[in-house]
């Protein structure tokens, strides 16, 4: 009985990325009988050990301070649910956005985009450090589960859209361009051979592209929401900001004297909703001028497919602002960041002076060079959970900063 995946069930728009034909893996396998390779590359995302460990890694409030604030695990799920849903709208392939979705913040270190300055600050000298070329490094020689190969071996197409979601990284002639211009290419990108592979001048896939919108709509959805948690401002200080005051003000007419839990999530949910809309309806519009014909028409448009209109990246921008000043910014969360910086800066500048204090895998086979040993410190900190940097950090000194 022939068990192989039948000819293609989905009708994808002729410009959303196929499984059934797409450019491969480094190192060729076997076709699934029951999943698509998009579907196999999520999966290897699922059981990777660097996507466990996001449960106990930072999104802006770190673990103790309660158990309902995101973590980068509960955050990259929410992303995948928006990727996924708009995905579906826009007819892409919905494996896809969701993979991307999943991995995009496989890289971060402990502690949030602290813990990523402090490392990069100790190890600037030496090439310094990048979250975003972090995560292609887990997936392509980090994660070692397979006996044939490093890495998880996932598609070109999962692989270009890890890389360049957030844009192009040069321009055609092949210098540095977007947030590297004027500077060079992160070395846990450039120290892979794949990544010469991944047409680093052209826009990403238009899965790519979704899971970078869908990223933004995630996380100024849930830190609304983990901020009036926290009770760093409240709800009558978002009435101001575009859109979100407009839903304030039809949430408080249909629902005249809602408890303040619940008001929160219909305010919440209505962010997401409104966001997804915007983007949905801007991106059909793009594509309408644009006409794609295919994928690599995506891939050399001028611009992104996938956008906020002007009215909807106006109110991003302005909750962005608000967010900053009230939340990432409140001296509550600064005095926590301050602490979580001194840890990994600590680490990260004992083991460059002394690579033997890390475990006997990670210090093995340095040769007294500072680069390897920069790049062997940025793996090993980068891997860690927010909770174990601090048991390392009391492993190694006497006055490990309290984080409460």
């Amino acid at each position: 009985m022939d068990t192989s995946l039948p000819p293609d069930p989905v009708r994808r728009a002729p410009f959303a990325s196929n499984p059934f034909a797409g450019r491969g893996r480094a190192f060729a396998e076997p076709a699934s009988r029951t999943r698509t390779d998009f579907q196999r590359d999520r999966d290897r995302i699922l059981h990777a050990t660097a996507f466990r460990r996001l449960t106990h890694k930072t999104q802006v409030f770190v673990y103790h301070e309660g158990d309902h604030y995101r973590s980068r695990l509960t955050h990259s799920l929410e992303v995948a649910q928006v990727a996924r849903s708009l995905a579906r709208r826009l007819k892409l392939d919905e494996d896809l956005a969701e993979t991307l979705a999943l991995a995009h913040d496989l890289g971060h270190p402990p502690f949030g985009h602290e813990g990523e300055d402090a490392l990069h600050a100790v190890v600037a000298p030496f090439g310094g450090f990048d979250h975003n070329a972090q995560s292609f490094r887990l997936v392509t020689v980090l994660e070692r589960r397979y006996a044939l190969f490093d890495g998880l071996n996932l598609t070109w197409e999962t692989l270009e859209g890890l890389v360049k979601h957030n844009g192009p990284l040069t321009d055609a002639a092949g210098n540095p361009a977007g947030r590297y211009a004027g500077r060079v290419l992160p070395w846990a990108l450039t120290s892979s051979p794949e990544h010469t592979t991944l047409e680093l001048s052209t826009q990403a896939g238009p899965e790519a592209q979704i899971a970078a919108v869908s990223d933004d709509v995630a996380y100024s959805a849930h830190d609304i929401d983990d901020g009036l948690r926290a009770g760093l401002f409240d709800l009558e200080d978002l009435r101001p900001l575009p859109v979100i005051g407009d839903l304030l003000v039809d949430l408080d007419r249909h629902y005249p004297g809602l408890e303040r839990p619940r008001r929160v999530h219909e305010l919440v949910r209505r962010v997401v909703h409104a966001l997804v809309e915007d983007v949905d309806a801007e991106t059909t519009r793009r594509l309408d001028r644009v006409q794609p014909a295919s994928v690599e028409a995506v891939r050399a448009a001028p611009e992104p497919i996938a956008e906020f209109s002007p009215a909807g990246a106006e109110a991003v921008t302005a909750l962005k602002k608000f967010l900053f000043v009230r939340v990432y910014r409140h001296p509550q969360v600064m005095r926590i960041r301050g602490r979580a910086n001194r840890i990994v800066t600590d680490l990260a500048r004992t083991f460059l002076d002394d690579p033997g204090r890390m475990p006997a895998p990670w210090c093995a086979g340095l040769d007294g060079d500072p680069v390897q040993a920069a790049r062997r410190v940025s793996d090993y900190i980068s891997g860690m959970t927010d909770r174990y940097a601090v048991v390392e950090h009391q492993r190694l000194f006497d006055d490990t900063p309290e984080l409460g």
